[in-house]
C-alpha cells in the first residue's frame, strides 16, 4: 500500500500546475529578478587601489616600519596591494590633495603621524587603521626593546649594545607578515547572502506541496480522502508515501534552481556548494513537514489553512532575518527561543554560518535541529490523523 499511495501521490502533484509554478518556476524568476538588481554590486564593493603620499622627509627617512609596510602595501606584483604610494615634498602632496588625486596625506613628525584628508569614506578610514596599526606596532616594538634592556641590566650586563639589541627587535618585526590584505571579493559578498535567501525561501515554500496532497487524503477535505478514511491502509504509511512524493518534488525544484544559478546566472558557491545542498535537503523536508502539520491539525478549508501556512512561512523568514539581518540579531539578543523554533532560523543561521565561519560546528548544529523539527511534526501529524473521527463521510 506505501508503493501505491506513494505512485498515486506523485501523480496528483505532478497534474497540479500551480504548485508546480511556485515550485518550479517561481524561484527561478525571482532568481532573475536578483541577478538584475545585484548584478554589479560585487564590482562596486571591490576595494580599489588607495592613492595617497608620504611627505618625504627626516622622519620617514628614518622609520624602517613606516617605509617597510608601505613598501609591501604599495607593492604592485602583490595580489594584496592596498595603496599607491607617492613619496614627494609637502608643497607637491598638497596639490595631489587639492585636486582630488589622492585619498590623503601622510606626514611623519617628532610627535607622531599626521594625516590629512579631505572627507570621511572608506578609504579614509583604511589609511587611518593602518596609520594606527604601524604606530601600535611601533609601541609594541619599543616596549620590547625597553625589556631586553632591563633584563640584560638585571643579569649585571652593562655592557649592553643597543644598536645590535634594536637590529635583532626590528628584524623580528619585520619578518612578520603584513595582516592587511584586500579581500573584499571575498567578504563583502552581500549578492551570495540573497541566493542564499531565495535557497531558504524554496525550501519554506515546499510546505505548500506537502500540505495540497495531505489535503488530498483528508476525509473532509476531498471524496478522495473519503475513500481514504474508510480503507484499512495504515495512516503513518499513507502519511510517509505522500511526504516522500513531496520531497521527490521539492528536490527536483531545488536540482533545477541549483542548475540555474550555477550555469545560467553564474553564482559561485565556492567550496561550500555541498554544504550548501544538503543544509537545502534537510532545510526542505523541514518545509514539508510543517506543511503535513498544518494539513492535520487545523481543522478548517483549504484557504484557511493555506493562509495560515504562508502567514507562519513569512512570519518565521521575518523573525530570521531574511527580509533583513537586523531583526534575526534583535531576535537572537532578545528572544533567542524563537528562533530555536523556528525553521526559518534554522536554514537562514546554517547558511549564514557557512558564509561566515571556517568551522562546521554552527552548522551542524543546525543541521541537527532541521532533522528534530521535522521528526517532531512528523509524529504530530501522525497522531493527528489517527485521532481524527467523523460523524458521517
Amino acid at each position: 500500500m506505501f508503493g501505491h499511495n506513494f505512485k498515486y501521490s506523485f501523480k496528483t502533484l505532478l497534474k497540479n500546475k500551480m504548485l508546480l509554478f511556485w515550485t518550479f518556476a517561481f524561484p527561478i524568476i525571482l532568481g532573475l529578478f536578483f541577478n538584475m538588481a545585484f548584478s554589479d554590486i560585487e564590482k562596486n564593493e571591490t576595494l580599489d587601489i588607495i592613492d595617497i603620499a608620504i611627505i618625504d622627509n627626516e622622519y620617514y627617512q628614518e622609520n624602517e616600519i613606516y617605509k617597510s609596510t608601505f613598501k609591501t602595501l604599495s607593492d604592485e606584483e602583490n595580489e594584496e596591494q592596498l595603496f599607491n604610494t607617492t613619496v614627494t615634498t609637502e608643497e607637491k602632496a598638497k596639490s595631489l590633495l587639492s585636486e582630488d588625486k589622492i585619498t590623503g596625506i601622510l606626514k611623519l613628525t617628532e610627535n607622531g603621524p599626521l594625516l590629512t584628508v579631505n572627507q570621511s569614506g572608506i578609504n579614509e578610514t583604511i589609511l587611518r587603521y593602518v596609520v594606527d596599526e604601524i604606530t601600535s606596532t611601533i609601541e609594541v616594538t619599543n616596549k620590547i626593546f625597553e625589556d631586553k634592556v632591563a633584563e640584560e641590566l638585571m643579569n649585571g650586563n652593562k655592557q649592553i649594545d643597543y644598536e645590535k639589541l634594536h637590529k635583532e627587535i626590528m628584524e623580528l618585526v619585520m619578518n612578520n607578515e603584513t595582516n592587511i590584505k584586500n579581500v573584499s571579493n571575498d567578504n563583502l559578498s552581500y549578492t551570495m547572502i540573497e541566493y542564499y535567501t531565495l535557497i531558504a525561501m524554496s525550501c519554506l515554500y515546499g510546505g505548500m506541496i506537502a500540505m495540497f496532497i495531505t489535503n488530498y487524503k483528508l476525509a473532509n477535505m476531498n471524496s478522495v480522502g473519503k475513500r481514504v478514511s474508510v480503507s484499512p491502509i495504515h495512516k503513518g504509511s499513507m502519511l510517509l508515501g505522500s511526504l516522500l512524493a513531496s520531497y521527490i518534488v521539492q528536490v527536483v525544484g531545488l536540482a533545477i534552481l541549483f542548475l540555474f544559478t550555477i550555469f545560467v546566472i553564474k553564482v559561485n558557491y565556492g567550496t561550500k556548494l555541498l554544504p550548501v545542498i544538503l543544509l537545502s535537503l534537510v532545510g526542505s523536508l523541514a518545509g514539508l513537514t510543517l506543511g503535513v502539520a498544518v494539513a492535520t491539525l487545523v481543522k478548517s478549508n483549504e484557504n484557511t489553512k493555506t493562509g495560515i501556512l504562508i502567514a507562519l512561512t513569512m512570519a518565521g523568514c521575518f523573525l530570521s532575518g531574511m527580509m533583513g539581518i537586523t531583526m534575526k540579531y534583535i531576535i537572537d539578543k532578545y528572544v533567542p527561543i524563537l528562533n530555536m523554533l523556528n525553521p526559518a532560523s534554522m536554514i537562514t543561521d546554517g547558511l549564514y554560518s557557512l558564509y561566515y565561519y571556517d568551522t562546521y560546528n554552527r552548522y551542524i548544529f543546525n543541521i541537527v535541529s532541521l532533522l528534530l523539527f521535522s521528526l517532531v511534526m512528523i509524529v504530530i501529524s501522525i497522531r493527528g490523523l489517527r485521532r481524527e473521527k467523523y460523524d458521517s463521510i
